[in-house]
């Protein structure tokens, strides 16, 4: 059921309904035919996350944050492109927020709650594969986060004073209407509105900051695609930095008042945040983004995330600190692998986290005399029995995307392959691949061809060892 739209005072959203393509000459004794899309992006971990029948291009998320209820009110436009015709379709949204207005193409549409977190909406009329078309969705209510015993806390975190936003693997939808799935990837524009003793913070370059009736608005462009894993916001009393890298990309880094973090480490954070992005565009080319930077938090969530452009670094256990340069390689380093290159299905995360467990390794031979060769017999000196072996690293199952195993033994296939192809030949890989599939996705499957095409080698058995069988490989 429809209710009658609210006003978003925060903020001015401007709506552009999408127009239907020009659609070929029907045939009268043959009418188009129009289908549902899918519910289900065909993820075996997932089978409920993402969905059919549509590309997401852009989302276009404005809201105001409401510190008295800790609640928001918002409106979400998304534009897509239908890709077959459709006669509904859904998005994916979490949770208690309640839906007060819903268009298509400027147009009331028909919705309706399915499932855990299915919004099935139907169109005035069918839309015509290849047609563009912009969805609005108005809604309200305090957002609840995902909790998982397997996966741990994501989604929209309430914080003393304010809230963060972090998404991997199936938050996004806890705040707004998503195609929810890491192969939909899409640009995103986000306008924040809080009291105005409150920072507003997101993904992508900052647009601007105004502040009008006792709110501060601020806007951020996120202007390469992203999975919406990797969306981030973070609202509250911040300290913030904004400086450019050596390399000339700006930075924005923001520190959480209630971590008690001085000054000139706030400065050293920016500043190591530059410089250790700089180190790894050595190894693995150009930089993929537009603007960089990090925010260190008190979330209690109990751990850092390469939100794209803008990690975050929860350091609640460790106040007045900034985060280690190694932690900053293994999320800096997720900018190639894993935001700008993504997995196609969550099974292939190893490719994530074994090269940011590598980019750690890399940046401690470089800074602290630790070579890459110890760091990785230390882990292979885990005993057999361990559980570091028991998953297998390319299809560990869903509860064990972020299994040690994910982890290290995705690192340690990388230096066995280095071994293998040689130094030289390696380091090819590891520039070429991010720039081979720069903003798209990619599976074990692709990344297996590339190398063997890269280093003309044959490397069937070392990946079915690694990747494919568990248990501890021998050397």
């Amino acid at each position: 059921m429809s209710r009658t739209p609210h006003t978003l005072t925060a903020v001015t959203i401007l709506v552009t309904a999408g127009l239907l393509g020009a659609a070929a000459p029907v045939n009268a004794a043959a009418p188009a035919r129009f289908t549902p899309g899918a519910p289900g992006a065909g993820d075996p971990y997932f089978p409920d996350m993402g969905n059919g029948g549509y590309d997401a291009q852009h989302y276009d998320i404005a809201l105001r944050y409401d510190p008295a209820t800790k609640g928001v009110q918002a409106v979400t436009q998304v534009k897509a492109r239908a890709t077959q015709n459709l006669s509904r379709f859904n998005l994916d949204f979490l949770g208690p927020l309640q839906i007060s207005a819903l268009t298509v193409n400027g147009r009331k549409a028909a919705h309706k709650r399915t499932g855990a977190q299915e919004l099935e909406i139907t169109p005035p009329k069918g839309l015509r594969k290849n047609s563009r078309f912009t969805v609005r969705v108005a809604y309200s209510g305090v957002p609840q986060k995902v909790d998982d015993p397997a996966l741990g806390v994501s989604g929209w975190v309430a914080t003393e004073d304010g809230a963060i936003f972090v998404n991997q693997p199936i938050g996004a939808a806890t705040l707004y209407p998503v195609n929810d799935h890491p192969t939909d990837k899409a640009t995103y524009t986000f306008t924040l509105a809080a009291p105005k003793d409150l920072t507003t913070l997101a993904n992508g370059d900052f647009a601007g900051k105004w502040t009008k009736g006792g709110l501060t608005v601020s806007r951020w462009k996120m202007r390469q695609v992203m999975a919406s894993e990797l969306a981030m916001i973070a609202i509250g009393k911040y300290d913030v930095i904004n400086g450019r890298t050596r390399s000339g990309v700006p930075n924005i880094t923001a520190t959480d008042q209630r971590l008690g973090i001085k000054p000139e480490l706030a400065k050293q954070f920016n500043t190591q945040t530059g410089d250790v992005q700089d180190f790894l565009a050595g190894y693995f080319g150009k930089y993929p983004f537009s603007s960089t930077g990090g925010i260190a938090l008190k979330g209690n969530i109990g751990y850092a995330l390469e939100t794209q452009g803008r990690p975050i670094y929860d350091l609640s256990r460790r106040p007045g600190t900034i985060p280690r340069p190694t932690l900053l390689a293994h999320e800096l380093g997720h900018q190639w692998f894993g935001d700008s290159v993504t997995p196609k299905r969550w099974a292939d995360i190893w490719m994530n986290e074994g090269f940011a467990t590598y980019s750690e390794w890399l940046y401690s031979e470089k800074y602290e005399n630790k070579p890459v060769q110890q760091s990785f017999d230390e882990v292979y000196a885990t005993p057999a029995d361990n559980d570091l072996w028991k998953p297998r690293t390319a299809d560990p199952g869903r509860d064990n995307i972020f299994h040690p195993t994910v982890y290290d033994r995705g690192a340690m296939t990388l230096h066995v392959l280095r071994k293998r192809v040689g130094d030289k030949t390696f380091f090819k890989i590891a520039k070429q691949w991010p720039a081979a599939y720069r903003y798209r996705n990619a599976s074990t499957a692709d990344f297996i061809r590339f190398t063997e095409k890269v280093s003309g080698k044959q490397l069937d058995d070392l990946y079915q060892k690694w990747l494919y069988t568990s248990g501890k490989p021998s050397l």
